[in-house]
């Protein structure tokens, strides 16, 4: 399929917030939350609407970290991140959920609809499989600390020494239990099997690791490692979907090949400056969390605006 055109994307500041009903800002100008006159769910970043045949998916700017919702948001963000997914949706060549990226014409007839340019996602209706379905090429994050105590990450042997962000002799696949709050629990394939079954299990398994080993050929072409990602799947009619977003900083760590260097964290392209700030600030990580300095909100939105341009 021929990849669209990367958007133009700028980063707006406001000296006031907005307080259209519909849609709440902060002081910078970052999308908040929606309130679209839609049956609505809302999870940590995206707002999601039944359009009765299918879904309107929103990225908002919100910005998680340590399991919190920040109070600011990183301006621009969602929209980094729709078009992110459209870009690897269409380059994949792989069935999935997306069908438009244009807002329905209903729905600018009934209200303002200026805030959601692209920004959302009209997606097919599926039934969600239960697990998240994460691919590893190098060793990092929870994965590590497996390695650590076990040798091991989810039942895959790895060879003895490995270092920290060391790339895998092959990519594996390391599945996790979806949580509704907190931190999602890496399992086995074998788990993975006794809830969905061989068939499902080894195809989702074999589906995740094509899609991962082509999307990390394409980024390296590009100068960027793909470290790890998870993929969300559905059945529509019996047929695996990939669904939700896809290859984006928020569900995948990204790395300059340029500067890689196994040993130690790498710098990645997402919310390191987020959380490195939060880790030094005093912040107890159990209260509210404080709101960002705008340096930190400029850096890390540059960091998403930067892995968008390269990888589309």
């Amino acid at each position: 399929m021929p990849s669209p055109q990367p958007p133009r994307i700028t980063v707006t500041q406001s000296a006031e917030p907005r307080t259209d009903p519909l849609y709440d800002f902060d002081d910078a100008g970052a999308l908040l939350k929606t309130n679209l006159p839609l049956p609505r769910k809302s999870g940590k970043v995206r707002d999601l609407y039944d359009l009765g045949e299918s879904l309107l998916v929103v990225s908002t700017d919100r910005i998680s970290a340590f399991d919190f919702i920040l109070p600011c948001g990183i301006p621009d963000k969602g929209r980094l991140l729709t078009q992110m997914s459209a870009f690897w949706f269409n380059h994949l060549g792989v069935r999935h959920h997306l069908k438009s990226t244009s807002i329905p014409s209903e729905l600018s007839a009934k209200f303002e609809t200026g805030p959601l340019e692209g920004r959302i996602m009209v997606v097919e209706k599926a039934e969600v499989v239960p697990f998240e379905c994460v691919a590893r090429g190098y060793l990092e994050g929870s994965g590590w600390r497996e390695y650590q105590e076990t040798g091991e990450v989810c039942g895959n042997k790895l060879p003895p020494g490995l270092r920290q962000c060391d790339k895998l002799p092959e990519p594996i696949f390391t599945p996790a239990t979806k949580a509704e709050e907190g931190h999602d629990e890496n399992v086995s394939i074998g788990r993975m099997i006794a809830d969905l079954g061989s068939d499902l299990a080894l195809q989702l398994r074999t589906e995740t690791l094509k899609i991962y080993s082509a999307a990390a050929d394409h980024a390296r072409s590009r100068g960027i490692l793909i470290a790890d990602t998870k993929f969300e799947f559905g059945l529509v009619d019996g047929e695996i979907v990939l669904i939700d977003e896809v290859l984006t900083p928020d569900s995948s760590r990204f790395w300059d090949e340029a500067v890689y260097a196994p040993g130690a964290a790498q710098p990645s392209f997402d919310k390191q400056f987020v959380r490195e700030w939060l880790s030094q600030c005093g912040w107890d990580k159990q209260s509210d969390p404080p709101t960002l300095p705008d340096d930190i909100i400029r850096q890390t939105a540059a960091k998403y605006r930067e892995a968008f341009e390269r990888l589309s």
